[in-house]
């Protein structure tokens, strides 16, 4: 496994970065040996903040932690990443599309995959889409108190989605094309 370590508004140390290869290393019997896990730091005021992304073909593993810690960010991400990888064995293999991306570890652990892992729809709601700006789909987003909202861009006509992230702030998702 292949790391890209960056940081933000901190220096990553020669100590910092072998404790993250340490750490994220062990993550590495699950997959190939040219996977590249993109690996970024940030300190606002007293926080540290570690992001791990791991693409894969056709997914994406991701994992953010925040303490007043660096090193305990490092441990969180990791078990985080870890237990996410174990959750969704069965649904990460596809052995024809995504096998390139995994080692044989991962999917001959047989290390029993908690039964909550199971998927389960619950609920189906069916709506109309009613074109709107972003600006507005955030506003029914607030309205309604849920964290993301899907609607149809009056300019693009496209399909899109307004979430509310972590700080507060709020994110648009764009097909491509």
């Amino acid at each position: 496994m292949k790391f890209n370590i960056t940081g933000r508004n901190i220096n990553v140390s020669d100590k910092t970065e072998e404790q993250i290869i340490k750490k994220l290393g062990k993550l590495g019997k699950f997959f190939k040996e040219d996977t590249v896990a993109n690996v970024t730091l940030s300190r606002q005021k007293d926080t540290y903040t570690i992001e791990v992304t791991i693409p894969i073909k056709g997914s994406i593993i991701r994992a953010e932690e925040k303490s007043d810690d660096l090193y305990v960010s490092i441990d969180l991400v990791e078990e985080v990443l870890e237990r996410q990888i174990r959750r969704h064995r069965t649904k990460l293999i596809d052995k024809t599309q995504n096998a390139e991306s995994f080692s044989s570890l991962f999917y001959d652990d047989e290390e029993s995959v908690d039964d909550e892992a199971e998927i389960r729809i619950e609920k189906i709601k069916k709506f109309d889409f009613k074109p709107m700006s972003p600006e507005e789909a955030c506003l029914q987003m607030d309205l309604l108190g849920h964290n993301f909202f899907v609607f149809k861009d009056s300019e693009t006509d496209e399909t899109c989605v307004v979430y509310k992230r972590k700080n507060g702030t709020y994110g648009l998702i764009e097909p491509e094309g």
